[in-house]
């Protein structure tokens, strides 16, 4: 019996889905609402999948509407709002996935506030998950987690002593049978771990989300007993700007806990909060290059002096003389109205309307293997005048941040104790509406993207000897190839659909070119492209007529720059 019971036990505890709400309308007939976080712990930022089930078993359609809010760290100055309306008809059972936008990182705890209302009953829930602000975010599959979650928190929290007082956790736990085929569920975290029968186990559509978030820089760790192959996983041999390692595992299920925690501690790429903790608030070379903003205050200071002169003497002798003194009462309002519509004129004439910006992208294109996509990273820093509209819908599936800039009277997101902000997301139908503090006016905004997006674009080989083709849909200005004998070749003037020739160029020719494109990037994405120039038959192109994804229609993007590279191909 008592062996029973501790099965009983264990197996409820090692639940890979935490249910946050079950709410039963009516028990007789089983008329419930359920809502299961799909990962146990959520990440710093990105998106947290959630799976909804409504079994509606009434004689009338029922509607239920969710509602989260979700804080970093313990304070409410830094959040993200988003709801779902949902709905399921009479006698029927409804199964749907969402993605439930998080803040961007801050202090050590991820918290989710989750609230049930409509007509199927009421229900909360809070989450909260901790994370060192210096730790990277984990995914351990269940059968991995289950015999070494102890030893990975207390491994994990030797290396990152905690700043709180709280426990640090190792990683989130998930079942591979229910991955969301969405690459945004993964894409706040840096780590993804399990064993190659996890791997087998999980669903075309949640191996493709894992394939392209690790595309876009994620690290999969797959452990095996030594007989699987990335080939009979199905694992590409090329993981884009991400890595893919099959460590060796015994058979038993207990690993070494720091192996592990340093596998991913010292992944080559650091962890996706630290960037944007560190990348972009001194010394990000996009907001050097579009420089510091001036103001004309001589104006403002002759038009403050010239309103002290009316307001006062002249209102007082000319317009109020003695024996009309109650004339102050219609003047004065009328003369700062006056000055207040010429201070907001001058600033109109000043700053304008909109704002301004730059932006850089960093694209890998895929057209192998049946896959015809980018992956794409861009980073954009802007300056605001007058908005007329904060709001703005997002076209593009993407993980879209804000990130803190260097503190200026004009950075209105800086990192700090004191950062705060509401950036609310709403996805729904492959686009988000955007609301919130991703604008301001008159302001300085950084802001960083992260996307998949269908594409034809490539550079295939042709019939003739060192011949080549474009099927992008813009020019390429200059392009570097590193051939499979470590050969470097340039070709600039690149147009769509005209074949163009390659010359050798020595490697000074090549490098130090490529080195300084890389320096216009944060951190992060410089390791990444400086992974890909290192890439043999691939190619490195630099394109300044590319679009960039679309953000606020208010911005003028004065300069895209971009870097696209990936493999050559045949037609």
């Amino acid at each position: 019996m008592k062996i029973l019971l501790l099965s009983v036990a264990l197996a409820l505890g090692v639940s890979a889905q935490e249910t946050l709400i079950r709410q039963v309308y009516d028990p007789v007939t089983d008329t419930h609402v359920e809502v299961l976080a799909l990962f146990t712990k959520a990440s710093p930022g990105g998106y947290f999948p959630l799976r909804v089930k409504i079994a509606n078993n009434t004689k009338s359609d029922r509607r239920v509407r969710l509602d989260f809010e979700s804080l970093a760290g313990f304070s409410s100055e830094l959040r993200t709002r988003s709801s779902y309306d949902l709905s399921a008809a009479a006698g029927k059972a409804v199964t749907r996935d969402i993605l439930v936008p998080l803040p961007p990182p801050g202090g050590s705890t991820s918290n989710l506030k989750t609230n049930l209302t409509g007509q199927l009953g009421e229900g909360s829930h809070y989450l909260q998950s901790a994370t060192e602000p210096a730790q990277p975010a984990v995914l351990l599959s269940e059968a991995l987690f289950t015999p070494n979650a102890s030893t990975l928190d207390s491994e994990i929290a030797t290396k990152f002593s905690s700043s709180y007082g709280g426990k640090s956790e190792f990683a989130g736990k998930f079942d591979p049978k229910q991955l969301p085929d969405d690459w945004l569920a993964f894409s706040g975290y840096d780590s993804v771990v399990m064993t190659d029968d996890d791997w087998s186990d999980i669903p075309p559509g949640g191996k493709n989300a894992i394939l392209s978030w690790v595309r876009l820089g994620g690290q999969l760790l797959v452990y095996t007993s030594g007989s699987a192959t990335p080939a009979a996983l199905g694992l590409p041999e090329d993981a884009g700007f991400g890595s893919i390692a099959m460590p060796a595992k015994s058979l038993a299920p207990t690993l070494d806990a720091a192996e592990l925690v340093r596998e991913v501690t010292d992944n080559k790429t650091k962890p996706r909060q630290v960037s944007i903790r560190d990348d972009f608030q001194g010394g990000w070379p996009l907001q050097k290059h579009f420089g510091g903003k001036t103001f004309r205050y001589g104006l403002f200071v002759f038009v403050l002096v010239i309103f002290a002169i009316v307001v006062g003497p002249i209102n007082l002798f000319v317009f109020a003389k003695s024996g009309s003194r109650h004339k102050l009462f219609i003047t004065t309002p009328l003369i700062s109205l006056a000055a207040s519509l010429i201070l907001i004129v001058i600033i109109i004439v000043q700053d304008g309307f909109g704002g301004d910006g730059m932006r850089r992208v960093l694209m890998e294109v895929r057209p192998d293997a049946g896959v015809n996509a980018a992956y794409v990273h861009q980073e954009q820093f802007s300056r605001t005048g007058v908005l007329t509209a904060a709001d703005f819908t997002l076209a593009t599936p993407a993980i879209f941040s804000p990130v803190p800039i260097m503190k200026s009277r004009w950075a209105r997101f800086t990192d700090g104790a004191g950062a705060q902000g509401n950036f609310n997301l709403q996805p729904e139908g492959g686009k988000s509406s955007v609301a919130g503090d991703w604008w301001q006016s008159r302001s300085e905004h950084g802001h960083i993207l992260s996307a998949v997006i269908s594409t034809r674009g490539r550079i295939e080989t042709t019939d003739a000897p060192n011949t080549f083709l474009s099927t992008f849909e813009h020019p390429i200005d200059t392009l570097f190839y590193l051939d499979a004998e470590g050969q470097w070749h340039r070709a600039e003037g690149i147009t769509a659909g005209k074949r163009f020739t390659l010359a050798a160029v020595d490697r000074t020719m090549a490098l130090p070119a490529l080195a300084r494109e890389a320096m216009t990037f944060g951190n992060r994405n410089r390791q990444f492209m400086e992974t890909a120039v290192k890439r043999r038959g691939h190619f490195v192109a630099l394109a300044t007529r590319a679009p960039g994804i679309a953000t606020h229609p208010g911005i003028r993007w004065q300069e895209t720059r971009t870097v696209i590279t990936g493999p050559v191909v045949a037609p």
